[in-house]
């Protein structure tokens, strides 16, 4: 099968405190072609990343906002977002990491952990044949990373009703939440956080069969929440949902639920829309509970605060 790879740009048309595309055009001037340069060498290796870092960049600003709170490693004194339930499956640590490291070198105390996840997430995406966008820059990294904050995170057995209450708590409405979710097309899952509804009647009687015998399995594998085309950043996971082959249960409600199937119908016919809409709320969910101008710091390693006196 063969696919169309379209490319679209968006520019923010305003700044948000001192956020601005382009942010680093002066200060380091080579700050994204560095980004884009590592996720690419990640990507090469692994094309599965892109579903990874999407999930991260979610996690990050649906908590305490885009701020890479959850990057923080846990101490004696305090248990980090890293280390709480609905985080415990997130990867990528290591693509951010290795960018921090590179970034250090060339731009000391410059470039922010929570614009890495960001520009990192926008490429990754790009990468895998999604919507290609420009996003402002300039934001600054928290000073705060509790476990307990993760609570508000929506879960994989979320109904759609339950789900929008927490996106619009963040601002966004349900057709950006039908939209972000569509980043399942290139997500994968576990059993146990579907193995429940196997037996259930809005789930395809093959694929649940299917998903039977792998989860019986010994240390099963991860299962692809898009089983059509689980590398590529398209819109085919919206028709495998309408087909009732959404493996996590809040996919199966988005083509169930009066409110979101409408979209979901959209979504599958015209993967062009799709891709624009999706472009267009992943900027805006960029912008969730910034930290800019003199706010929160510019963190020397992700995964710690800096010092301070």
């Amino acid at each position: 099968m063969k696919f169309t790879i379209l490319t679209f740009f968006f520019v923010l048309p305003f700044a948000l405190g001192d956020m601005r595309v382009g942010f680093y055009s002066s200060s380091c001037p080579r700050a994204e072609d560095i980004i884009r340069q590592v996720v690419q060498r990640h990507f090469n290796q692994d094309r599965s990343i892109t579903g990874g870092l999407l999930r991260m960049h979610f996690h990050d600003c649906f908590v305490r906002g885009c701020d890479a709170s959850i990057l923080i490693d846990s101490t004696n004194g305090n248990a980090s977002e890293k280390t709480a339930g609905p985080n415990q499956t997130v990867r990528g640590y290591e693509i951010i990491d290795n960018i921090k490291r590179t970034l250090e070198q060339v731009c000391p105390s410059t470039v922010s952990c929570a614009d890495i996840i960001t520009l990192a997430t926008r490429d990754a995406v790009a990468m895998a044949g999604g919507p290609r966008y420009n996003i402002a820059t300039g934001r600054r990294d928290g000073l705060v990373s509790n476990a307990l904050d993760t609570d508000i995170l929506p879960g994989p057995n979320s109904h759609v009703s339950e789900a929008l209450k927490i996106f619009i708590s963040k601002g966004m409405t349900l057709n950006e939440m039908v939209t972000l979710l569509g980043a399942h097309t290139v997500g994968f899952t576990h059993c146990n956080f579907f193995s429940n509804r196997l037996n259930d009647t809005n789930l395809d009687i093959d694929l649940a069969a299917k998903l039977k015998k792998t989860c019986a399995k010994n240390n099963p594998p991860p299962v692809f929440l898009d089983q059509s085309t689980p590398f590529v950043f398209d819109n085919q996971f919206y028709n495998q949902i309408l087909l009732k082959r959404g493996v996590l249960l809040i996919d199966s409600q988005l083509a169930l639920d009066p409110s979101s199937k409408g979209l979901v119908s959209t979504f599958a016919r015209n993967g062009d829309n799709f891709q624009q809409r999706f472009a267009d709320a992943m900027i805006k969910m960029g912008n969730i509970g910034v930290l800019a101008n003199t706010d929160g710091e510019i963190r020397n390693n992700c995964r710690v605060f800096n010092r301070r006196s």
